[in-house]
């Protein structure tokens, strides 16, 4: 079984089992916590109309 991210095989038993490796694993864990700059976010205001706001 191969890393989907790097295509490297996967060796450990405990990343078979996750299906991902362990260094494209903490990569991906920090896109997670990062917002794209492009990025947009949709929230209801108070009144009920939808207020655009640009991620900084």
């Amino acid at each position: 079984m191969n890393c989907p991210v790097c295509n490297r095989p996967l060796k450990s038993q405990k990343s078979i089992s996750r299906g991902i490796g362990p260094v494209c694993e903490r990569k991906l864990e920090k896109l997670n916590d990062t917002a794209d700059q492009d990025q947009i976010k949709m929230e209801l205001s108070e009144n009920g109309t939808n207020d655009i706001q640009a991620i900084s």
